[in-house]
């Protein structure tokens, strides 16, 4: 029996299908970085824009994603239209690319793709590089003001906890095990990077992003992917929220769940555990 195909393939193409496309006019190839000085400087995809992570995709005064009329300008200076195939790509096996994907989806964008592997992958082929920086002509497209259902906000966690107890609504902490149990309190790839306590959210069930993964970066099969998350007691019949230390690898396994398995109702915690774990009398586990 052939492996059955993900609830929407078409939002996740692969580098055979990218490299065909790369002279597409009708498709913007953007590189989504943490560091760009040690990514997209060095060589990316040719013809692809790049999207500063901390100056592009997040305001640079609140903490918070950016405006709507900041992707707007984003997009305009990416040369991207209403109707234009964008298609992200990033490091740290597509962490930021996968927050974009989830960011832009909620302002309206309809027709995002992401590249299975990312740059780890698409550099593991040999495949080629440029340092030149491309200068698209100005685009047209308007951004939305937000969708309501992709995004939780911390008074919405807290208004859930009871349904989580009740198991009327899935919580899914995607961090590492040492991260949900308190052992530490940063991830390793940001040592210097903590929030107050260790612990995690009461009631939610630990299923880190990398589970998510083959070694090369790419997705598991459906099978694979349904198996983990149900495994776990993670059921598409009723909601789900995720989240991690700053909405990055949750947006990842946000991306899995409703994408690739096709769960009806999943939303993004973004302000995450640097937002619960610093508050005073916010509840936690350990």
């Amino acid at each position: 029996m052939s492996p059955a195909a993900y609830a929407h393939p078409d939002v996740l193409v692969e580098n055979d299908w990218l490299a065909q496309h790369l002279n597409d006019p009708k498709i913007r190839v953007a590189e989504v970085d943490y560091d760009p000085a040690a990514n997209y400087e060095l060589g990316h995809i040719p013809g692809s824009v790049l999207f500063d992570w901390r100056k592009d995709i997040n305001d640079p005064v609140r903490r918070d994603i950016l405006s709507s009329e900041a992707m707007t300008e984003l997009f305009r200076r990416a040369g991207i239209d209403s109707d234009t195939t964008v298609v992200l790509y990033g490091d740290f096996n597509n962490w930021f690319a996968a927050f974009a994907f989830w960011v832009f989806t909620y302002y309206g964008a309809k027709h995002l793709k992401l590249l299975n592997g990312g740059r780890k992958k698409w550099i593991a082929e040999d495949r080629p590089l440029t340092k030149d920086v491309p200068k698209p002509t100005h685009g047209k497209f308007q951004a939305s003001g937000g969708d309501p259902k992709l995004r939780v906000y911390l008074d919405d966690v807290r208004a859930a906890l009871s349904d989580v107890k009740a198991s009327k609504l899935h919580l899914v902490d995607v961090r590492g095990p040492k991260e949900f149990s308190g052992e530490i309190t940063a991830p390793p790839e940001y040592p210097t990077e903590h929030a107050q306590r260790g612990g995690h959210i009461p009631g939610a069930k630990n299923i880190p992003w990398a589970q998510a993964v083959k070694d090369d970066g790419t997705f598991k099969s459906r099978e694979e992917l349904e198996e983990l998350y149900k495994s776990k007691g993670v059921t598409p019949n009723v909601p789900v929220f995720t989240y991690c230390r700053i909405g990055e690898r949750s947006s990842h396994t946000w991306f899995v769940l409703r994408y690739l398995l096709g769960y009806p109702d999943v939303r993004n915690y973004d302000g995450s555990w640097t937002e619960w774990g610093n508050l005073v009398r916010t509840p936690i586990e350990k």
